[in-house]
Parts: structure tokens; sequence; C-alpha cells
């Protein structure tokens, strides 16, 4: 009788040692974890951060192309007085539209807006100027009068 009461005595001894053991593995596996969750939440934040970055220039990269981009149609805000208006010789008033090329006459210095800052236009791009025809103003490359922009009734 001896021996089964010592063998369980040292049996619950034994399985009371490993319980405390096995609860002191679960606390440190604990800690591990909510230290791993705490850097997941960091790295999550951190991407979410850098998210934010690429999104902000993004929208800044959008805004300056729509700053730079002329529309293509416009309507002139406000009306100016530049002297009587004289078609090339051959050659009627008519509406301008994105696309189409203008004839070499309307490139000559007498239909060139030069003085763009004066009617309220941005400075043309390189390779483009501003040409008049009738009320109209249009914006168009130098070399081949491709036309990027109509601005619509800006003389009176």
């Amino acid at each position: 009788m001896k021996k089964i009461l010592t063998a369980a005595i040292a049996a619950t001894l034994t399985m009371g040692s490993l319980g405390v053991a096995s609860a002191a593995e679960a606390q440190s596996r604990d800690r591990q974890e909510q230290r791993q969750d705490r850097r997941d939440d960091r790295r999550d934040d951190r991407n979410d951060r850098r998210e934010y970055r690429q999104d902000s220039r993004d929208d800044r990269r959008e805004f300056r192309q729509d700053q730079r981009s002329y529309a293509r149609w416009q309507q002139a805000e406000r009306r100016y007085n530049a002297g009587r208006y004289a078609p090339p010789r051959g050659y009627q008033t008519r509406q301008w539209a994105y696309g189409q090329r203008m004839p070499s006459y309307y490139r000559s210095n007498a239909y060139v807006v030069r003085d763009y800052n004066r009617y309220g236009l941005r400075q043309p791009p390189q390779g483009y100027q501003y040409v008049r025809s009738g009320n109209d103003v249009v914006l168009a490359a130098v070399a081949t009068g491709l036309i990027t922009a109509v601005i619509a009734g800006l003389f009176n």
C-alpha cells in the first residue's frame, strides 16, 4: 500500500510540475503572439501610409497633367477687341475643330497671336502657336498646322 501511495504522490507531483511548465509555456507563447500581432499592426500601418503617399502622388500627377493640358474646345470667358478680321485671300471665316489642319496662309504673321498674355491665354507649348480665325483663337502646331485646341468667341 505504501508503494501505491508513494507512486500516486510522485505522479501527482510530476503532473503538477508539468502543468506549471505547460502554463509557463502557454504564457510565453501568448506573449510571442501578442508581439507578433503588434509587429503585424505596425507593418499594416506602414503599408497604409505608403499607399496614401502613392495615392497623393498620383493625385498631384493628374492635377499637373490637367494643368498642362488644353481642353480641345473652350468657350472664352471674356471677349476682347482686337480690330477687324480679314480672312486670307481665297478663304472664308469658318469654325475649326480639334484634329483639323489649318492652311499655311493662316500661319503667317498676320494671323498669329503673339501677345497671348493680353488675352488671358497661357503660353503655348514649344512648337505651337495661337492663330486667329474670325472671332476664335486656335492653338495649332507651327510645322504642320494640326489643331490642338479651339477657344471660341475670344474676340468681338
